[in-house]
Formats: structure tokens, C-alpha cells, sequence
């Protein structure tokens, strides 16, 4: 049975004539077994889709974490953090932000592509730093530009991690893609083509 309700407003009575009954489409039924989303996807920050395939480690893995390269730009900054999940939440293992390059002789431009391939860098050279890989891992020593890919040869295996952009659109020549060839070129092991870097042209 259809629920109709009428509404009497203070207006002249040629405007209730057309306004007519208005159908109530969501009932107690509708709110009682409503189930709000996660509070990240309802501020709109968090794509949970793409953050269980980030994260979910496969199971004959057991407890390897599974680290990713996650990459920010904000309108005054480029943050590069090397991430890893657990129960209690995200755990932050090196981090670099473009608002230190001042220290490193970079004064100006401190958001354009550069800037983040310079920030990618610096993450790279500190968690290898930071886990004793940075003089077996020396990076990409002549940075043209090329595709890089660190190679394994004798002792620890290269530091691997997967790229994390976030809602941002994957074009062409985005400045997360800097990021990552910085963090490339700096000694880490990234799975990626060159098919997003500026100015490729298949």
C-alpha cells in the first residue's frame, strides 16, 4: 500500500493544487538497516577497493609485510612515505617531504615534477640508509631519464615495494610517477613501465 502524505504550507492554493501528494520512499524499514560507510570513504579520502589489493598480503606469505611507496601532493607539498599495514593500523617505516629540499640546495619549486622526483629520491636513499642496503644499493648512477631497474646480484635482495597513488587520476606525466622514478633511480626495486612518464609517446 502506498503511504501518501499531503503538506500544508501558508501559499496560495493554486501552488498546493500542483504540488499534489508526495510518496514517502524512504520508510523506518529503510532507516533501521541503513549501514553507514567507513569514515574514510565517507570524508572521500580513502578508495578501500584499491586499498585491499595494496595491502592484503597473500596468505603463504604468512607475516611478510607488504610495503608500498605512497605518494601525496598537496598544494604546498610532495610527501613520499614507505608504508606497511597491520591490525592496529599503517606503520610508517621512512618518510621524506619536499619542504626539506631547501637543506639540499633546492630553494624554489617545491610542488612541481622535480621537486617530487628529488623527494622520491631522498625516501629511497634514507630507508636503504636506514636498513644498512644504501652502499650495496647504490641506485641509478647516471639519471638520463631511461628505464632503470635495480638488479640483484650477491647478499641481501633489493628493498621491493608497490606504488601507492591514491584518488589521484593516473595521466600521463602526473607527479606521483616523478616520485616514483626518484624512489626508482634512488636504489629501490618498484614494478613499473614508462608508459605514464612525461612525454611518452607510443
Amino acid at each position: 500500500q502506498d503511504r501518501r502524505v499531503s503538506f500544508s504550507f501558508s501559499s496560495s492554493p493554486s501552488t498546493l493544487a500542483a504540488m499534489g501528494h508526495v510518496k514517502i520512499l524512504k520508510t523506518a524499514a529503510y532507516h533501521q538497516r541503513y549501514q553507514v560507510k567507513y569514515r574514510r570513504r565517507r570524508e572521500g579520502k580513502t578508495d578501500y577497493l584499491a586499498r585491499k589489493r595494496l595491502v592484503v598480503q597473500d596468505k603463504n606469505k604468512y607475516g611478510s609485510p607488504k610495503y608500498r611507496l605512497v605518494v601525496r601532493c598537496t598544494n604546498k607539498d610532495v610527501i613520499c612515505q614507505i608504508m606497511h599495514s597491520k591490525i592496529v593500523g599503517d606503520v610508517c617505516l621512512s618518510a621524506a617531504y619536499s619542504h626539506e629540499l631547501p637543506k639540499y640546495g633546492i630553494e624554489v619549486g617545491l610542488t612541481n615534477y622535480a621537486a617530487a622526483y628529488a623527494t622520491g629520491l631522498l625516501c629511497a636513499r634514507r630507508l636503504l640508509q636506514k636498513l644498512g642496503l644504501d652502499e650495496q644499493y647504490e641506485g641509478n648512477d647516471d639519471p638520463d631519464g631511461e628505464h632503470f631497474l635495480v638488479e640483484h646480484e650477491d647478499g641481501p635482495r633489493p628493498f621491493t615495494c608497490v606504488l601507492d597513488v591514491g584518488l589521484i587520476r593516473t595521466t600521463t606525466g602526473a607527479k606521483v610517477f616523478g616520485a616514483l622514478k626518484g624512489a626508482v633511480d634512488g636504489g629501490l626495486n618498484i614494478p613499473h613501465s614508462d608508459k605514464r612518464f612525461p612525454g611518452y609517446d607510443p
